[in-house]
């Protein structure tokens, strides 16, 4: 059993490049976000542009491994509900909205197999999986009291960061290795108030 496992990994590594193929992509996204459970809770959603350049580290003829930032940068509307206090120390319930700016940035290392892994793979259909960890950015304007202090509050902007982790599918477009994708992505807030960010993106690989 230890030999065949042994000649299986030799086989592999065999028939494995290691490189630096550099590929990407640029898109539209749509982002989501939650926050809170129940009475204190905020829903937001945000459009923007994605951009997504990846570095090809190992590469085989049907698959490759990647390490890449699909990045998304775009304009966000959030509804926030639930009970806050003013300076008297009085609670009232709010139900805001506001608009801000959204940057998310999440470093990924992807599966990709089929169309788009490498320039050289022309095959009609691939896919992709990936986790890592990620970065997500947000400016809101607001129209409240801080519970914790009682100061009004205006504007505030979010930083959060924690696990992200990515999928889609790649349809492949002409003769070469370019191609449409589809990509479904998640991330959750393991600081502040530990949002749940989800995301679909469409874009073209070149």
């Amino acid at each position: 059993m230890k030999k065949i496992i042994l000649s299986f990994v030799l086989v592999l590594f065999l028939g494995t490049s290691f490189s630096q193929t550099f590929m990407h992509g640029a898109g539209i996204t749509v982002v989501g976000s939650t926050t809170g459970q129940g009475s204190n809770s905020d829903i937001g959603f945000g459009e923007g542009f994605t951009y997504f350049p990846r570095f090809n580290f190992v590469e085989t003829e049907a698959l490759s491994v990647s390490v890449g930032v699909p990045l998304v940068v775009g304009i966000s509307a959030i509804s926030n509900s639930g009970y806050t206090y003013d300076q008297y120390g009085n609670s009232y319930y709010n139900d805001n909205s506001s608009v801000g700016f959204i940057l998310n940035a999440p470093l990924i290392i992807n599966l990709n197999m089929g169309r788009g892994s490498t320039k050289e793979n022309t095959k009609k259909f691939g896919y992709f999986v990936g986790a890592g960890f990620g970065f997500h950015h947000g400016d809101f304007i607001s129209d409240m009291y801080d519970p914790n202090t009682g100061d009004y509050i205006g504007s505030y902007s979010s930083n959060t960061y924690g696990p992200a982790a990515n999928g889609g599918v790649r349809i492949g477009v002409g003769r070469a290795h370019k191609n449409i994708e589809i990509r479904l992505s998640y991330m959750k807030g393991i600081n502040e108030n530990k949002p749940s960010i989800f995301g679909l993106a469409g874009a073209f690989n070149f």
